[in-house]
């Protein structure tokens, strides 16, 4: 091709047959010979603002079709829709593919905290089924010599819940580092009796570590599915009691109902552990909820500023941003 016909293409682009074979022809040698828009118009003599528009007219036509695959099951567009519901700092949202398992969104979990840049040298954490899990996801390696501490009180050993009590050492053990328990009951009998046990040493030190950590990860309690019922801690009574006052759930053993508001301040004296105010200070307060029997008390937890990290599954996810305005 002489350099005056090059000159007369490159002044207007041709149209019809001659135009639908230099749309094909360029899109072949941009997209399967990966050629760049500038060698692909010397070639046809085209400048590379034609050959754009060839190859976006490829794709208008459907002659190329651009297709995204994610490679997760995490889902983006709800996480930023929960993110600007409720003012969070982040949120991971993914598809639960083991209804009544905490297994996709603890996977998440622990893959969420091993990503986290700087890595915290401290971090707090409570126990049951759903932390048990994240700690079981969380990679080895995941940190170097941190520190974890427990956040709430314990509960007596409940048949195939597993070592939901092991949570903070597993996390320790696989981040090189030390644990520290809070060698003490989650509820206990009067008032006087927490108070009395907060003021020992060594639950007093726990506790000031517990409210010194900036990385805190926990997880939410069903009302009607609660360890802390499973095990003795709560009775029948108080459990029928908690629900009539229209507790949906706990958070670190305190009840709150779907506002996110304490229903019963006689039980929650009793509880040993962070309290609520201690979360909405922390830089990362993350949250590790899944499950519809839980998800009344994930609003609660949202609507008060609880937690301003959320992992949690698309249904959970959903709920929330259908019920944020309630």
């Amino acid at each position: 091709m002489s350099s005056s016909d090059k000159e007369t293409r490159a002044a207007r682009l041709p149209v019809d047959v001659e135009r639908q074979f230099l749309i094909e022809h360029s899109a072949r040698m941009f997209y399967n010979e990966h050629r760049t828009q500038s060698a692909i118009g010397a070639e046809l003599g085209l400048n590379r603002w034609q050959v754009s528009r060839l190859l976006q007219e490829a794709r208008d036509l459907g002659i190329v079709r651009i297709e995204i695959v994610p490679r997760s099951d995490r889902l983006p567009e709800l996480e930023s829709k929960l993110v600007e519901a409720y003012g969070l700092r982040d949120a991971v949202v993914v598809r639960q593919s083991d209804s009544g398992s905490p297994k996709g969104v603890a996977h998440a979990a622990g893959q969420y905290i091993a990503a986290l840049k700087p890595p915290a040298d401290l971090i707090g954490v409570s126990w049951g089924r759903t932390m048990a899990a994240v700690a079981h996801w969380l990679p080895d390696g995941w940190s170097d010599d941190v520190d974890v501490v427990q956040i709430n009180g314990t509960v007596s050993p409940v048949p195939q819940a597993g070592h939901h009590n092991d949570v903070a050492e597993t996390f320790a053990r696989k981040g090189s580092g030390h644990f520290v328990p809070l060698p003490v009951p989650a509820l206990v009998g009067e008032a006087k009796t927490r108070e009395v046990l907060e003021h020992d040493r060594i639950v007093g030190d726990v506790l000031r570590l517990a409210r010194s950590a900036q990385l805190l990860c926990f997880s939410l309690g069903a009302i009607d599915d609660s360890a802390l019922l499973a095990s003795g801690n709560i009775t029948a009574a108080e459990q029928s009691r908690l629900r009539q006052a229209g507790a949906v759930g706990d958070i670190l053993g305190r009840f709150i109902d779907v506002k996110g508001q304490i229903v019963e301040p006689e039980l929650d004296a009793r509880t040993i552990g962070l309290a609520i105010p201690d979360l909405r200070s922390r830089e990362r307060a993350i949250c590790v909820v899944t499950g519809e029997d839980k998800h009344n008390v994930a609003c609660g937890a949202l609507h008060v500023g609880l937690c301003n990290i959320m992992i949690t599954d698309r249904e959970t996810a959903i709920y929330a941003l259908e019920h944020a305005h309630d």
